[in-house]
């Protein structure tokens, strides 16, 4: 960011959403010298990155896994404010613990040596072929990642640039034209290390056999850079940046919804609310769902004709059990996989769930003790599906429950209804009255398409000046360091128009 370009006295700049990326933007104009208020249509902050209580339990509701902190780090470092003194998180020994039906597992370590020693006597791949895997990995996120995942990609600017044009000189390395599922049956010879692998499109709501192996990039950031607990929970990632950006002057307003983004001669004049009040402004920052965006704040302006029809990414259904147990056999994060994994994919487009899901359990009270009752653990349970179209969800619930638990009993060897003390759920209906997300997709559009990183929304529109665009659905894609990575992306490319 360029500290050397501020606004003038008594520019103000509206921000339609709290989730992290529209508190990461607030922050961001608010160093700018701009009066920033944010209009947010719920109580509280964080969009998906929030949390619950139920009984004597505490949950993050949304995003479970953090990676790259140092982008956090960052908005308090351009505030001049030492991050640890607000915000603190560890590193987490185990990355994931893994376990497949025919009975193998893995535990995926920081400690990589120890982690490649076990690939080799469980699944019998060569020594060292992990540790090739994610140097490759490396070298795809240093060179695409400074295209794909910092840059806006509609601008020339970005192509000029001397890193960029080195970086497409490789761009044979990038796998780019090859599925995901491809890629990772290219460098392992075991099924279970394959769809291990496989199990990172699932990060942005995508299908292996479908998006680019470019996303192959995505194991180098959760291996090598880490995965990170914070104290606290999930939800400490929004309310640090909400209480920095309260620090700064941000003005927040809760449960007020913004109906419509006014806009005259091609120019965001503000914003009018459903209060039918209105709140001028110099620029518009929507951290709303893309599609919504256009179809609810901007019904006179055409949406373009691919963004309209371009696929959602998957979602899924999400079970918060109070479990009134122990199970040191698990790990903060833990993957129960399905038998069929191209077979899962298939019925997710279908717009089903498969009947052999892969099932995700994480237990924050592993590092968060106060999460949950002495001797007792609180279960994020998910497994991933289609965004609604229409489907039984209260029936999808009850068959879904069922298969769970089964699993789980396969594999732990334990009735775990037994110990489930309390319960509440999140279907893609409840997610999408919640957070504006069209049709529930967890991710906005999905990542498919070979082509996908170009076709997403640009974050500044191409006619509407002063109207910009963050978030999940916008550039570069869903997840918290995207998600940060697009309040950046803004800031610059606000930075180039003052």
């Amino acid at each position: 960011m360029s500290k050397t370009k501020t606004v003038e006295e008594g520019k103000k700049a509206v921000v339609i959403g709290s989730g992290v990326a529209g508190l990461a933007v607030a922050v961001r104009l608010a160093v700018r010298g701009f009066e920033v208020v944010v209009f947010e249509k719920n109580d509280r902050a964080g969009g998906k990155l929030t949390e619950l209580q139920a009984g004597n339990y505490r949950f993050d509701a949304g995003p479970s896994l953090f990676t790259m902190p140092q982008w956090v780090d960052e908005l308090f470092e351009i505030a001049g404010e030492k991050p640890q003194e607000h915000f603190r998180y560890n590193r987490l020994p185990v990355v994931c613990k893994y376990f497949w039906q025919n009975g193998k597992k893995l535990e995926v370590s920081a400690d990589l040596g120890k982690t490649d020693e076990s690939v080799v006597e469980e699944f019998g791949e060569k020594p060292g072929a992990l540790k090739n895997y994610l140097q490759k990995s490396r070298r795809k996120y240093e060179l695409a990642g400074e295209i794909f995942l910092k840059r806006p990609l509609n601008r020339l600017k970005t192509w000029s640039d001397k890193k960029v044009i080195r970086a497409l000189g490789h761009l044979g390395r990038y796998d780019l034209f090859k599925s995901l599922h491809k890629t990772n049956r290219s460098h392992f010879k075991s099924p279970e290390m394959v769809q291990l692998f496989d199990r990172y499109a699932t990060y942005n709501g995508s299908d292996p056999h479908r998006c680019s192996g470019m996303f192959s990039m995505i194991p180098h950031i959760e291996l090598h850079e880490g995965a990170y607990a914070p104290e606290g929970g999930m939800y400490a990632i929004t309310e640090a940046i909400y209480q920095l950006g309260r620090k700064l002057g941000v003005r927040y307003v809760f449960g007020e919804e913004v109906v419509e983004i006014i806009h005259e001669k091609n120019r965001v004049k503000g914003v009018e609310l459903k209060s039918g009040e209105r709140e001028l402004a110099d620029m518009v920052v929507s951290n709303m769902d893309v599609q919504l965006t256009y179809e609810k704040l901007l019904p006179e302006v055409k949406m373009p004709r691919f963004r309209k029809y371009e696929e959602r990414s998957s979602s899924g259904f999400i079970f918060y059990w109070g479990i009134s147990r122990n199970f040191p056999q698990l790990d903060v994060h833990n993957i129960f996989f399905s038998r069929d994994y191209r077979g899962e994919f298939e019925a997710i487009s279908r717009g089903e769930f498969s009947d052999d899901p892969t099932i995700y359990v994480n237990i924050t009270s592993k590092y968060n003790p106060k999460d949950a009752p002495e001797g007792c653990e609180n279960w994020f349970v998910m497994v991933n599906g289609p965004n609604d179209s229409g489907q039984n969800w209260d029936e999808l619930r009850a068959e879904l429950r069922k298969k769970v638990i089964e699993r789980i009993k396969s594999v732990l060897n334990v009735d775990l209804e037994k110990y489930i003390e309390c319960e509440e759920i999140l279907d893609p209906v409840r997610l999408a009255s919640k957070t504006l997300s069209a049709d529930g997709a967890l991710y906005g559009s999905s990542s498919n398409s070979m082509m996908a990183a170009f076709l997403r929304q640009s974050n500044k529109h191409g006619r509407l000046k002063n109207l910009y665009f963050c978030g999940g659905s916008a550039h570069p894609g869903g997840g918290i360091p995207l998600c940060l990575s697009s309040a950046r992306i803004v800031d610059e490319l606000l930075a180039e128009d003052l």
